[in-house]
């Protein structure tokens, strides 16, 4: 039984002393729990218990009990880490801290995301315990982006410099061995003018160098994790490094304790083993240091100074200083440093950054400014809301770094193969100099065979596969305007079957607007629908305001009206420049006796269709039918084809009348449609969709969208929507189109293909080099892979699935977004 270790948990929810009782009994319930004492006044929850069983058991058991601990989230930037055995190790050490919930490495940023329990877990306790298994870490700090390419320009430049030292020193050694085999008349002069013993003293020297200096990372790594029975790749490169090295000093200095006919020497396989890894890590911290592009873009975006209101003048200050309630000044083509709202003044803003909208967007007196954006060729003040931390900008950022660092369940398969692939590699080397000891021909085969098996396998290009695929998809999908607020969405949405829609202000602009207007003969329609919005400016009505802005829209003058009088549930009457003017539903004009002759059969093609029709007549005379909806988005129709393209059910789930559902299904091509339902209700209807077609992806913008997006596979906000609405989403889409439904799951789908292609050249590199190092095509065709070409091999084949995940930087927008909508009357 491990050792007792104690506990503090706080815990939220309780009210009463039957609270501190189910909170103890639940906790004590939890296996492995000694005792357990809470306390009301602090809040608190004391727990003995065994160490093995871990602290998320304890956790679970608060939440099923339907009380909540505070957890806590921190970011570790972690050193040292080169392949996927690694980040097991660090997760392990993470893990093992009491009070931690869970770990999650990322070898391609080389950081950790680990959730603990609030009170219980210290930062430092954190860092020692990684420390502790061989990787040095610290806090991520918030500007850890520009920090982190300050390391990788850092480490590349290192590594580089090392590269060409033990290129230097490896050349003479080179040439001096594979020289001699190359060209005979080299062989016979080195031979008479040095002498063998001379050229393998000097190569010995050599060799040794480049172990001992550039290559001395390879040990001080590799060999003590050996030693804790955690090798990993650093392990494999020193084993096959120090084999060659080794079996050449004993051919040198010790050549009676060989057989006859082995005495070999392999210095140049040494030393041209730690310079072709070292140049492999070389070009992968470059490609590394890529990967965060997005993120370094984002964090560019954010202005440094700004012109604040101090004592009634303007002075340039950090931002860091500007705080909520500041006024700023924001001149012609500078960058708006904060969020806020514009005081004085007018301008037009590119906001593309945001939105994707190329059209920069007009700003007044009490209009929304955003952090980021550039202003254009006026001049305003405003005043600053959110600040810091708060702002859009700040959010984005926060929202991208969570899901690059994000482990898909994908990654899951991943952990476990590489969790044993390292041990697994040094048991078939040892298995190969086996079989070459017992059939082979002589010792030298042996050794040359084991020792490119070590150096062949891989397990970094295994670590690098998902982590790099994730950094780079999600990071393109931000400048695409989609933002993954979790990074496991990214395989959810590719495994989406169905797509379902909410109606109001998602596939529709979510407010009434004049469609249609069919005018009697004998009628302008100009006319018309001058004299009806004159009318329709004294109401409040939604269709009344669609109707006065399609006049405003072309530029209609109104005129007075005289005898307004309002009749309720059918429609306005009144007089304007001395014609009687009457505007509302068919019972209406009839209980005025007007009859509406062919103007009631384009009354009746708009109900068909989903408007709401209404009439207008003239000095007692029909002269115009009208129909008001709230139009589909102008994306919307391209939308739902482009899902269709790409294999995807569409439905549509809306709380208003049946009728007017299915007219815009009809004219979108949805598939199915359920209407009249309340927000409980959408969430019964998207069981009944996940259950008829498997995973589900909801895209909605309202508050009643929220229980729909949090329930769904994957939820989809539009980024106009409510903050209530984005807080539950999986995906935000920033421009508030439609078509960044179809961008997300485009990325989403390249995504993951990208990562599959990179986990095949990863698992499928190694199941066919490893066999071919240990010698299985020699018996056939005489071919036994030399440790050297076993290295270059291994060093490429992490810089291709780097390079591989990298191209996810030139994905494209699927949908262009569409012209902006003009009210056709």
């Amino acid at each position: 039984m491990s050792a007792p270790e104690t506990l503090t948990l706080k815990v939220g929810g309780m009210s009463c002393a039957s609270c501190v009782k189910r909170v103890e009994k639940a906790l004590s319930a939890v296996p492995g729990v000694r005792g357990a004492s809470v306390n009301l006044a602090s809040e608190t929850a004391r727990v003995e218990y065994d160490g093995s069983a871990g602290s998320a058991p304890l956790v679970a058991a608060l939440e099923k009990a339907g009380y909540q601990a505070a957890e806590e989230t921190v970011s570790l930037e972690i050193d040292s880490m080169t392949c996927a055995s690694c980040v097991k190790r660090v997760e392990k050490a993470l893990s093992a801290v009491p009070g931690v919930l869970d770990a999650s490495v990322n070898l391609a940023s080389e950081t950790a995301t680990v959730r603990y329990v609030d009170g219980a877990v210290s930062t430092r306790q954190l860092i020692e315990a990684s420390a502790k298994a061989g990787y040095p870490a610290k806090l991520k700090s918030s500007t850890a982006a520009d920090e982190g390419r300050d390391r990788k320009a850092g480490e590349a430049a290192e590594l580089k410099k090392k590269a060409i030292i033990a290129g230097l020193l490896t050349l003479p050694v080179f040439v001096m061995e594979m020289g001699g085999h190359a060209v005979p008349a080299f062989h016979e002069w080195l031979h008479a003018t040095i002498g063998m013993q001379a050229s393998w003293i000097i190569q010995f020297v050599l060799t040794t160098i480049v172990l001992i200096w550039p290559g001395r990372r390879f040990f001080t790594i590799g060999i003590p994790a050996l030693f804790k029975a955690a090798p990993d790749m650093n392990s494999l490169v020193a084993l096959g490094a120090s084999a060659a090295w080794g079996f050449s000093v004993v051919a040198t200095f010790f050549p009676s304790l060989l057989p006859p006919g082995t005495r070999n020497v392999y210095y140049e396989a040494g030393a041209m083993i730690v310079v072709l890894i070292l140049v492999g890590r070389y070009l992968e911290a470059r490609a590394k240091g890529q990967t965060g592009e997005a993120i370094r873009k984002l964090i560019g975006l954010q202005a440094k100074t700004a012109q604040v209101e101090r004592d009634g003048a303007f002075v340039e200050l950090s931002i860091d200083n500007i705080v909520v309630g500041d006024v700023i000044r924001v001149l012609p083509g500078q960058k708006i440093a904060v969020d806020g709202e514009v005081v004085q003044g007018h301008s037009f803003v590119d906001e593309s950054m945001i939105s994707g909208e190329p059209a920069p967007v007009e700003k007044r007196e009490g209009a929304a400014v955003t952090g980021g954006t550039v202003n254009g060729t006026g001049s305003f003040t405003f005043r600053a809301t959110k600040v810091g931390s708060d702002t859009m900008l700040s959010q984005i950022i926060r929202m991208v770094e969570q899901a690059q660092g994000a482990k898909l369940p994908i990654q899951g398969m991943v952990d476990r193969i590489t969790s044993w692939f390292v041990p697994a590699v040094i048991a078939a080397a040892i298995a190969t100099i086996a079989v070459w000891l017992l059939f082979g021909p002589d010792l030298t085969y042996a050794l040359v065979a084991g020792v490119a098996v070590l150096i062949i396998a891989c397990p970094c290009a295994m670590g690098l596969a998902t982590p790099t695929s994730i950094m780079v998809g999600s990071g393109r999908a931000a400048e695409l305007g989609v933002l993954f607020r979790k990074g496991d969405a990214l395989q959810s949405l590719h495994e989406s079957q169905i797509v379902a829609f909410d109606k109001t202000g998602t596939l529709t602009i979510g407010r009434p607007e004049l469609t249609d207007i069919t005018v009697a003969d004998g009628m302008e329609e100009a006319e018309v629908l001058r004299l009806v919005a004159s009318l329709e400016s004294l109401s409040e009505h939604p269709i009344a305001a669609a109707i006065t802005r399609a006049a405003d829209a072309q530029g209609l003058a109104r005129s007075e009206v005289q005898n307004f009088t309002s009749v309720t549930g059918m429609g306005l009457k009144g007089t304007i420049d001395g014609r009687e003017v009457l505007v509302g539903a068919d019972r209406l004009l009839g209980s005025e006796g007007i009859a509406l002759g062919s103007l009631a059969e384009a009354g009746a093609t708009f109900g068909t269709a989903g408007r709401s029709p209404l009439y207008a007549a003239i000095d007692g005379r029909a002269a115009a039918a009208m129909g008001v909806a709230d139009p589909v988005k102008p994306s919307a129709r391209a939308t739902v084809d482009a899902l269709h393209r790409l294999g995807l059910k569409i439905a549509m789930i809306t709380g208003d009348n049946r009728r007017t559902a299915e007219a815009i299904a009809a004219e979108l091509g949805i598939d199915d449609v359920v209407a009249e339902v309340l927000p409980d209700g959408k969430v019964q209807a998207l069981k009944r969709l996940q259950t008829a077609h498997g995973k589900l992806a909801f895209v909605g913008d309202g508050i009643n969208d929220a229980p729909a997006l949090a329930s769904a596979d994957v939820g989809l906000a539009i980024g106009t929507g409510t903050d209530v609405a984005i807080e539950s989403a999986d995906v935000v889409l920033m421009s508030g189109e439609l078509g960044g439904v179809v961008n997300a799951f485009d990325i989403s789908r390249r995504t993951m293909r990208n990562i599959k292609e990179n986990l095949f050249w990863a698992f499928g590199y190694n199941v066919l080099l490893i066999p071919v190092a240990a010698g299985v095509l020699y018996p056939v065709y005489g071919i036994l892979l030399s440790p050297v070409i076993a290295a270059g091999a291994m060093a490429l084949s992490s810089v291709f699935v780097l390079t591989n995940a990298l191209r996810l930087r030139f994905v494209r927008p699927v949908l262009a977004e569409a012209p902006p909508m003009t009210v056709k009357p």
